[in-house]
């Protein structure tokens, strides 16, 4: 292991959720204003994931009043302050860029099947 990896090591998050490209996510992210800091809540589907280590980011995009936005969020910030799971997507992409252009039904995105661990008694 280098040095870069074993000083960054201690600041990778681990109390994420696992998500992947295509999930409908909820990000609480920490916004300061002046004094004051507040929660915002950004709610999208994650497009694009990318980087490794410590400069991991995640991209999500959302429409807003017909107007798409993406925001990019490192992964390990101190600033996102909870990620909530909305929807869990099923995609065959590693990027969803398609979605850019995509209007109306063709920028749906079919939901994944969770399996759940049944024990028998």
């Amino acid at each position: 292991m280098d040095i870069i990896q074993m000083s960054t090591k201690e600041q990778i998050r681990t109390d994420l959720p696992e998500f992947r490209v295509g999930d409908t996510v909820k990000v609480h992210y920490k916004i300061k204003e002046g004094s004051k800091e507040r929660i915002q809540i950004f709610q999208g589907i994650i497009i694009q994931k990318k980087g490794m280590g410590i400069s991991k980011t995640f991209t999500v995009r959302k429409v807003s009043n017909g107007v798409g936005v993406e925001r990019i969020f490192p992964q390990n910030s101190p600033l996102i302050n909870k990620l909530e799971i909305v929807r869990f997507g099923h995609v065959r992409r590693a990027k969803l860029f398609y979605l850019r252009t995509a209007k109306g039904k063709a920028s749906r995105i079919k939901e994944r099947r969770r399996v759940v661990n049944k024990v028998n008694a």
